[in-house]
């Protein structure tokens, strides 16, 4: 039969030439073996940029593809480039075969980039046509194929069997598997075209492709049966259990052919969920099963089955939200399961998958837990009745899923419709800061917390008012609620008992947009009052009780007891009633838009409420004030205390008023009671709980143990009792007196034209000098919390001995029980020893040292670690060798040999101590025991001596001779007669000459043979004839061989008359020696403990390694849990979302260097310049210059490993995979294999190697949420091949991105998609399809959304991209997990914190400054939050999550935008809301970079503040302030928004200080007052009017930094590092910070405009431009530092006459320094700031910028006028009110213009009021000249340019004539200019500020042009009184280097060159 010759395919005429080819024959034979040999070893990577090396063709590029096709072709492409080489024709007929697949997809390419490429590859199928044809084996293509094909086959079944190949190997294998399964599919592809015979010729190996089935962790098809991990029994317990399919319906009513597969492909043809989630959701299910199972199950031989408990147990974790939801709302769950043992576990592992399957595929919904619970309960109805084959009534067939079976069903029918809601409504919020007007991801969850939920129906309702966003009017709206609630109730007696609610009826007038849910986040500070109503209450009625009790002159607390004063103290419930009424009015304001999805009830008790507070703040006044005109209770009996008490009706009313509150204390005192209450369902307590709280599905049951609430409970009432003790004698006692006599003091005669002239009580004097002092009451709270936390922190940190171990001194001193303390930490315990654990669960010393290997396990880690600090380059190779342990087979006996940086010197000392000792040698041994350290070095040195000179010495005679005189020295020792027998003085010499041997020994020469001989008979001599006092025996050896060998115990050799030397052709020692490793390392530890001095007492000298190595050791001593078996252990993923960050710099980024920096490169040098050395070192270079052109890549990972990159994190992150591969190994090996080395044993062993993998694998994984890597790969972007490179570095690295494509009818289709990097390409593994774009709220939080389906295990590490991790920090993580096992009082921990390090401190002083703060906070800080407080939340990373708990119930971070920009903390309310507890753990830390320049700095305070105004306004806060009892709130409060809100109430008691003191002083009040009391001798006033500097007593906050470090490196460090960061100027960078935080935390809550700001995390440091600080600062600090300069020196001006200077520097010295800062710290910080080059480039961009005119597509760093637009786009968005505050807030400007006119000479004293108005008509004509000539310039200046000029002259003659005749006629002096000038200028601005709030008023009106040139004349004139003391000092040059020295003291410290780098930037310039 003749071969079939392939058709040419049916190809449009237009792209159709050169096509045909693929049907002809040739005539070429061969096998073809070799070519696959050689194309299984194809490097990709290299091809793919240089060619296959071969004169051929270069490669085609497979990976620039167009979106639209790549993934059905680029493997095709891929293939062809990879076999190209020794299968030319083949190659071609896949890249046709590509050609084909594009061409029948977009036939008219339509599809970007589309025609582009299929150009391309047809010309380059033209060019390959004829040279393949030629060079084709076989007769025809489909032979070719054929043939190719299985050669590739027979390889795979030769080699597929095995797991245990290396890893050349393996990748043969895994290229070979996509090389035949492509070929395969283009040969059924040719055979189909080619006809029926061709066709019958198949092979089968379709039914054997599982094998190239890309998979993940799990290979699950049948070719995967074979590798490690699925040997293991718990997985295949697991893979058994879910492919228990009997008693499943029969696939023919699902429409299918062949049987389930397993219980997930049941569940795909039930309700048509995506392939790629079945398949991602299996893997998932099958490790948490398996991970479950094994630790249920404790014998190793019941692995095989599942345990009913492990499923159970999954049950209870995934399900308990499920069952609460339920029981919530009083509905009965839907999961049913049989009595039958089989079948329950069937039902129940179906109904994980079903959760997990939703789950998997809901996209954005996954942030929605209520409504995934609602899917869940309609689809779990379904699955049972299918389970159950029910029939349904109506039809009389079997009940089937409502949406079917289809292709993504559930994707397209239930998960979009509810997509595109959240969509839409998200799309509404990114136009308006108004929260009010649309519904966020939580409005939409909470909705399915009511039972209205169940409207919707099942089918889903798409024409329910849940899924309208359109926003309807108030008429329409009305009463809907009712309306649904009156449905609900007759539908649900309509369907009785039956749980499948249908349709109800359509509504008549269509649907409405439903409004917010139980929440509405209404932008006011009054939020602050209604959030935490009860602390503002509490401190609003103490400070009226202690004005009160002051008022009354109260000295002793028995005194209140007196009836008046206690009832004139009762008289705070007035002021609490009317609190309440302001509370009640607030409830109603702020709920208002939110009121249409309320309930009735909830309506009916916020009216009642309102009614009781207006009640009662009528009757409490009314009968108080009865009470005390009607009733007189006073007694003369003080022998007892109860004499002087007495009821009145109004006490009796209180009582009456106090009985709720009453309640509610005694509920506090039992919080078991409590939680019962909120969690019931009883009518009972549901009606009690009713009136506390609103009944909401979070927030109830959140109560700690009694135990917890009472160490709260103490540590709140410490604090407070301190702060009223504080408060009463030093702020409200003092000023009393002071307030009595300002009332009885009257004042007359104002300095102005007072408005109110009958007021006679001076009120005005009043709240000037009470509002500073009210101010600082209210915020001082957090100065003392501060106070306490140092002590509480600090005195738990030394229960739990941090810092223990904080010097290389302390390590070496107890370095010796650190492997008793690995033992008992980190070593699991045996069976045997897990039944007897000691006191504190701790395992006896004496099983630690009999008969195990922990010695041994120790060393092996230790040396582990040690070869990780030479990788990281913290130490260099001479640390390393005396750094490591070796090993030996003492190890295993409990012997050990320290490293020697701990014996350095020891052996010197001790010959030291043997030379001068006189005594006996029991004094001499004993003194030498006494140090351990000393008796190691001095007994291993004496063995490595023999050990040397056994294997050296080979003759004879030698032998004999060495064998006597170590045998004199061992009788000596046994008799003590050692120094009898030999003279001590000469061991320095031995000492010596031993150095000399092993120095040749170690270099191995053997020309320095003779030298050798040389040095041994040295020795021989020195000891026979200098140290022996009878050397007689060995003489004796020399000349009597007979007796020699009677006595000699080592050695018997016949004397030879040369001694070590040769003779007759024999070689009397073996040198050099063999190439033995062991050997080598023994004799050059042997030459480092002889040679060693006192510099090894540094080692390691790299101050990193040095705070890593004493953590670690320290942490071995603290409380951790005992660490499990690898194999029992939670299992556990790391997730870090990434966006645009450096991946790994390119050579280009280090060489190059910008305009204003230094290169990377250079950089990193300086900055680290041992690791640079030691990274030289390794590499073996040098220098720096050939290591830039020969080891790129290592250079490149060098520099990124320095830096915030992505590679640092991932390589951190990765140190937990090697970790649980080594302790893997130390429990499955054997002491033999562990003697061996982990190193050794795993290259020797590869089924010990694939083993390990396989427990890695299942215990860890590691997910990169890299959204934009598709993009960036079809780009080109280097970023997408550094996240290449970094998937081939670490193969076990997955990359999850988000695919974007187009389809051909322009629409787009987003994607989820998990790779993987396989032998240098990336694969796919999973590909979910998505409802739409996933980024619809905050970036962050959707990036984490989108990749957790992929991530694994039951804990989950949240890690973002600046972090690193510690090889020895990793060891500890299985104990960390072992947390989630340990209850936390009432529950188990569902978040751990930990503790990091900021790597970062040592760049610069600011870094420092930021790495202590931080550094505070995550320890001291976090450490009082989680115990006593409580309240520690999620702050950001590395928390560990508990993984099952979380993606129940809601995720790991919230999403809506704008509310939740500060995304992580919002999974720490979350949890604790849904009654999760946090627990922090400082036994592990994680390192962390951060921004280590003063605007990155800024950039990121400004985020934060801006996250936590946005906190401040949400429905988190609000309910965990109204659910925590009172003490817990305040911890609440203190630890959140507390700490910004008391930051800018003190800053605003500095404002209102200096406006009161403005207003007594220009009122003339305060001279009047001071008159008066200096007249009557009364010095309590003019102290209480100077008392207003205690305001900045906020210093005391840097207390928690000062302990941390104190505790860490000891108190007297720092105290140093305290004074150094205060000569650096610390107080002047957190004095700037703190205006930071004040300014974006106040304009949020105002205005809104809280956003995500990139600091872009540089590891250079530049210059900033003046421009940049002056766009980032004006507003925040340079604005605010100006008008506190005004208010100073027009204070200064007018209190002169009557006040000294020293009062007046008391009282605003702390003012001048803020303000003085907030002007100047940008240019005190910016590097180079005061270098006069910089300042003349920085005064020409600064004129460029502030006169560009701005516009659309000017950026506002370009332009004024854009910036100047940006700005106000706070305003642009704010409502009404926030307008109007704006206005009221600009009036303080005015202030300056009524007060100083008045005090002008040109009015002549007069207090008219015309006198003002007079000021006003000269500002207009100023005005009116300004825009004179503005319009002028306009006008006339271009074509008139003469008249223009002289109509200037004109003016401005005019202005000095008037000037000189006010000043003849009216006596207009030069101070009346001057002050003019201090009156008009705020007024200007207020005016300014007016017109910005008002702009849509007068927008297109000339006002606002006028208002455009006001504000750029007064943006100039900042610029130039701002950058002229910079120019002034800049000519200073002591100045800039006293700058240089500040900004990097701790650089200059660590002896780094910062000159040079800053040199390195003019040179680059």
């Amino acid at each position: 039969m003749s071969e079939i010759v392939v058709a040419d395919p049916i190809i449009d005429p237009s792209s159709s030439s050169g096509g045909g080819g693929r049907g002809r024959n040739g005539g070429e034979t061969a096998t073809g073996d070799a070519g696959v040999t050689r194309s299984l070893t194809f490097d990709h990577a290299g091809a793919s940029t240089s060619g296959s090396g071969s004169a051929g063709p270069e490669p085609f590029d497979s990976e620039r593809l167009p979106p639209t096709l790549a993934r059905e072709i680029q493997r095709f492409l891929r293939v062809a480039n990879l076999i190209e080489t020794e299968e030319p024709r083949i190659a071609y007929l896949c890249r046709f075969h590509a050609f084909e697949i594009a061409h029948n997809m977009d036939h008219n390419s339509t599809g970007r980039g589309v025609r582009q490429f299929k150009t391309s590859l047809l010309q380059r199928l033209e060019q390959d046509e004829e040279p393949t044809l030629r060079r084709r084996k076989e007769k025809s293509d489909i032979r070719e194929l054929r043939r190719v094909y299985h050669a590739y086959k027979d390889y795979i079944l030769k080699t597929g069997a095995g797991f245990d190949l290396d890893d050349r190997h393996r990748e043969k294998l895994i290229n070979a598997s996509r090389i035949a399964s492509v070929l395969f599919e283009v040969l059924k592809t040719v055979t189909n075209a080619a006809g029926t015979q061709a066709l019958a010729e198949r092979d089968g190996i379709s039914s054997k492709s599982g094998f190239y089935v890309p998979y993940n962790i799990l290979p699950l098809d049948q070719g995967g049966i074979q590798q490690a991990i699925m040997q293991l029994p718990e997985i295949k317990a697991a893979v058994v259990a879910i492919r228990f399919t009997r008693g499943l319906p029969p696939p023919e009513d699902f429409h299918k052919r062949r049987p389930f597969l397993d219980l997930f492909e049941f569940l795909q043809c039930c309700f048509g969920f995506q392939e790629g989630n079945v398949a991602n959701q299996r893997e998932h299910f099958t490790l948490l099963l398996a991970n479950t199972h094994i630790r249920q199950c404790y014998k190793q031989a019941a692995n095989s089955k599942l345990v009913d408990g492990a499923v159970d147990e999954l049950m209870k974790r995934f399900f308990k939200n499920y069952a609460n939801w339920c029981k919530f709302l009083g509905r009965k769950n839907n999961i049913r399961l049989p009595y039958v043992k089989q079948e329950a576990q069937q039902y129940k592992i179906l109904y994980i998958g079903l959760y997990l399957l939703i789950w998997g595929e809901a996209a954005n919904l996954r942030l929605m837990p209520e409504c995934l619970c609602y899917i869940f309960h309609h689809m779990a109805n379904e699955l049972h009745d299918i389970l159950g084959n029910a029939v349904s009534l109506e039809t009389g067939e079997k009940i089937r899923p409502a949406y079917g079976g289809d292709s993504e069903a559930f994707l397209n029918k239930v998960v979009t419709p509810i997509y595109t809601v959240i969509a839409k409504e998200a799309e509404k919020g990114r136009v308006t800061a108004d929260h009010s007007t649309w519904r966020n991801y939580d409005d939409l969850n909470e909705y399915f917390w009511s039972p209205e939920c169940f409207q919707i129906g099942w089918p889903m309702r798409t024409k329910h008012d849940f899924f309208c966003e359109t926003t309807v009017k108030k008429d329409k709206v009305k009463g809907s609620a009712e309306k649904k609630r009156g449905e609900a109730e007759v539908g649900e007696e309509l369907r009785g008992q039956q749980e499948n609610e249908s349709e109800a009826a359509p509504e008549e007038q269509g649907p409405k947009w439903l409004g917010k849910t139980n929440f509405v986040e209404m932008r006011s500070f009054w939020q602050i009052f209604r959030s935490f109503d009860r602390m503002w209450t509490f401190f609003i009625l103490s400070l009226q009780a202690m004005i009160v009790m002051a008022c009354h002159d109260v000295e002793n607390p028995m005194e209140i007891l007196n009836a008046e004063i206690f009832e004139d103290i009762l008289s705070i419930f007035i002021t609490s009633a009317i609190l309440r009424l302001i509370q009640a009015i607030l409830e109603i304001a702020f709920t208002w838009k939110a009121r249409h999805m309320m309930d009735v009830l909830e309506k009916r008790k916020q009216a009642l409420k309102l009614a009781f507070a207006v009640i009662w703040t009528i009757v409490l006044p009314v009968v108080y004030a009865k009470s005390r005109s009607e009733y007189k209770c006073y007694s003369k009996q003080y022998e007892r205390w109860t004499g002087q008490f007495c009821i009145s009706p109004y006490m009796v009313a209180v009582a009456i008023y106090l009985t709720t509150n009453a309640v509610e204390m005694i509920l506090f005192f039992v919080p078991a009671v409590r939680k019962f209450i909120e969690m019931s369902n009883f009518q009972v307590f549901r009606t009690f709980s009713w009136w506390t709280q609103p009944r909401l599905y979070v927030g109830r049951g959140m109560q700690e143990t009694q135990v917890s609430v009472f160490k709260y409970t103490l540590f709140w009432f410490l604090v407070l009792f301190t702060k009223f003790i504080f408060s009463y004698s030093f702020e409200v006692k003092p000023l009393i007196q002071p307030t009595r006599l300002i009332l009885k003091i009257g004042v007359q005669k104002y300095d102005w034209h007072e408005l109110f002239p009958k007021v006679k009580s001076n009120a005005g004097a009043i709240v000037a000098i009470w509002a500073p002092i009210l101010v600082v009451y209210f915020m001082d709270t957090q100065i003392w919390y501060s106070v306490f936390c140092t002590i509480f922190g600090g005195v738990y940190g030394i229960l739990h001995h941090l810092g223990e171990i904080r010097t290389l001194g302390m390590l070496r001193s107890r370095f010796h029980t650190l492997p008793y303390a690995f033992y008992v930490s980190l070593v699991p315990p045996s069976a045997k020893s897990d039944k007897k654990t000691g006191f504190f669960n701790k395992r006896s010393h004496n099983g630690f040292e009999s008969g195990t290997n922990g010695v041994a396990k120790f060393a092996l880690v230790w040396n582990q670690i040690v070869n990780n600090f030479r990788q990281e380059d913290l130490i260099s190779n001479r640390e390393l060798d005396l750094m490591s342990i070796p090993m030996s087979s003492e190890l295993l006996s409990g012997m050990i040999r320290w490293p020697i940086f701990l014996l350095s010197n020891k052996l010197s000392t001790a010959l030291s101590i043997a030379q001068e000792f006189v005594g006996k040698d029991e004094s001499l041994f004993r003194k030498i025991k006494k140090d351990k350290y000393m008796h190691c070095a001095v007994k291993e040195c004496y063995e490595s001596l023999k050990y040397v000179l056994e294997i050296l010495i080979v003759g004879d005679l030698e032998k004999r001779v060495v064998s006597c005189i170590l045998k004199e020295v061992e009788d000596s020792i046994a008799r003590s007669s050692l120094l009898e027998d030999f003279k001590m003085s000469e061991l320095s010499a031995l000492k010596a000459k031993c150095v000399d041997l092993l120095e040749f020994l170690v270099e191995g020469d053997g020309n320095n043979q003779g030298d050798v001989v040389k040095v041994l008979q040295d020795l021989f001599e020195l000891v026979t004839n200098d140290m022996m006092t009878s050397s007689s025996r060995v003489m004796d050896t020399l000349s009597s061989p007979s007796q020699l060998e009677e006595n000699s115990a080592y050695f018997s050799i016949t004397i030879e008359p040369q001694l070590f030397d040769s003779a007759a052709g024999q070689d009397a020692i073996h040198f050099p020696f063999p190439d033995s490793g062991p050997l080598k390392e023994q004799i050059k530890r042997f030459l480092l403990l002889l040679t060693v001095k006192d510099k090894a007492l540094d080692i390691p000298a790299n101050l990193e390694a040095k705070r890593r190595i004493s953590f670690f050791a320290t942490s071995l001593f603290t409380d951790m849990p005992v660490a499990p078996k690898v194999r029992n252990m939670l299992s556990f993923s790391v997730l870090t979302p990434h966006f645009m960050e450096d991946v790994t710099y390119s050579r280009k980024d280090l060489l190059s260097s910008k305009k204003e920096e230094v290169s990377i490169l250079f950089y990193m040098q300086k900055i680290y310049p041992d690791v640079w050395e030691n990274f030289l070192e390794r590499m073996g270079w040098e220098n720096s210059d050939a290591l830039k052109e020969e080891n790129n890549n290592d250079l490149r990972y060098w520099a990124s490993f320095q830096g915030q990159t992505l590679s640092r994190t991932v390589r951190g992150m990765m140190y937990y995979r090697e970790a649980l591969r080594v302790q893997a190994f130390l429990e499955m090996a054997e002491d033999e294999d562990i003697l061996e080395g982990y190193d050794a044993a795993e290259r020797n062993n590869r089924t010990l190697s694939a083993q390990l993998d396989a427990l890695a694998d299942m215990k860890f994984s590691y997910v990169l949420s890299f959204q934009k890597f598709g993009l960036l790969k079809a780009a080109g972007d280097p970023r997408a091949m550094d996240v290449l490179d970094l998937m081939t570095r670490y193969p076990s690295l997955r990359v999850a991105y988000v695919e974007e494509k187009e389809v051909l009818n322009g629409d787009k289709v987003y994607s989820s998609l998990l790779i993987k990097g396989v032998n240098g390409l990336d694969q796919e593994i999973y590909r979910i399809k998505l409802p739409g774009q996933p980024n619809i709220g905050e970036g962050k939080p959707e990036n984490q959304n989108h990749a957790i389906i992929f991530t694994r295990g039951e804990a989950l590490q949240t890690i973002d991209m600046n972090q690193d991790n510690y090889f020895e920090e990793a060891y500890k993580m299985r104990n960390l997990l072992q947390e989630f096992l340990k209850r936390q009082g009432r529950r188990a921990p569902s978040i751990l914190g930990l503790r990091e390090n900021i790597f970062t401190g040592s760049v610069s002083s600011l870094a420092w400054f930021m790495s202590y703060q931080e550094t505070s906070f995550v320890t001291i800080g976090q450490r009082l939050l989680s115990n006593p407080l409580r309240v520690r939340f999620h702050y950001g990373h590395p928390d560990v999550f508990d993984r099952v708990f979380h993606i129940t119930r809601g995720g790991i971070s919230k999403a809506s935008k704008t509310i939740n920009l500060s995304e992580d903390v919002f999974a720490g309310f979350n949890s604790t809301l849904r009654r999760g507890c946090i627990t922090y753990h400082e036994y592990l830390q994680v390192g962390k970079g951060r921004d280590v320049g003063l605007n990155q700095i800024s950039k990121f305070e400004a985020k934060v503040a801006n996250g936590n105004s946005e906190q401040t306004l949400s429905r988190d806060i609000y309910r965990l302030a109204q659910g925590f009892d009172f003490f817990r709130m305040l911890s609440c409060y203190f630890t959140t928004i507390g700490f910004y809100f008391s930051s800018l109430i003190s800053v605003i008691g500095v404002y209102v200080f200096l406006y009161g003191q403005l207003y007594l002083v220009l009122s003339g009040l305060q001279k009047a007052l001071l008159f008066e009391a200096r007249m009557h001798d009364i010095q309590s006033l003019e102290t209480a009017l100077a008392s207003q500097s205690f305001i900045q007593l906020g210093l005391l906050t840097g207390l928690p930094m000062v302990m941390e470090i104190g505790l860490e490196k000891g108190f007297l460090t720092a105290l140093k590092d305290f004074v150094l960061m205060q000569l650096q100027l610390a107080a002047v960078f957190f004095t700037f910070s703190m205006g930071t935080k004040i300014h974006y935390y106040g304009r949020t809550i105002l205005y809104g405009g809280a956003k995500y700001r990139p600091t872009g995390r540089k590891v250079v440091i530049f210059h900033a431009s003046f421009t940049e600080n002056f766009r980032l600062y004006s507003r925040s600090h340079f604005v605010k530092g100006f008008e506190l300069v005004l208010l100073l020196v027009v204070y200064d001006l007018f209190r002169r006459s009557y006040q000294s200077t020293m009062a007046y520097v008391l009282i605003t010295y702390s003012v001048w320094f803020m303000s003085i800062t907030w002007l100047f710290a940008p240019f005190l910080f910016n590097p180079s700031g005061f270098t006069w080059e910089k300042i003349v480039d920085d005064w020409k961009d600064w004129n460029k910028w502030i006169r560009q005119q701005g516009g659309i597509g000017i950026q506002q760093d370009k332009s004024w006028q854009s910036w100047w637009n940006d700005e106000q786009a706070h305003l642009r968005q704010a409502g009404v009110g926030a307008r109007l505050v704006e206005i009221l807030l600009s009036i303080r400007f005015f202030m300056y213009q009524y007060g100083l006119v008045y005090h002008l000479d040109i009015s002549q004293n007069s207090r008219n009021v015309l006198v003002y108005v007079l000021s006003w008509v000269v500002i207009g004509v100023m005005f009116i000249l300004v825009k004179g000539v503005d319009l002028g310039r306009r006008k006339l200046s271009a074509t008139y340019h003469l008249g223009f000029r002289l109509f200037k002259a004109f003016l401005f003659i005019a202005i000095v004539a008037s000037i000189i005749t006010l000043s003849i006629l009216c006596h207009l002096s030069l101070k009346d200019l001057i002050i003019c000038c201090l009156a008009f200028i705020p007024t200007g601005w207020g005016l300014l500020l007016i017109a910005q709030a008002v702009r849509p008023m007068i927008e297109e009106t000339v006002i606002w042009e006028f208002t455009q040139v006001l504000a750029k004349a007064y943006d100039y004139g900042m610029g130039v009184i701002l950058l002229t003391p910079i120019a002034v000092l800049a000519w200073l040059p002591i100045i800039s280097a006293f700058q240089t020295r500040f900004l990097f003291n701790e650089a200059f410290n660590r002896h780094l060159q910062i000159q040079p780098i800053l040199a390195g930037k003019k040179k680059q310039r």
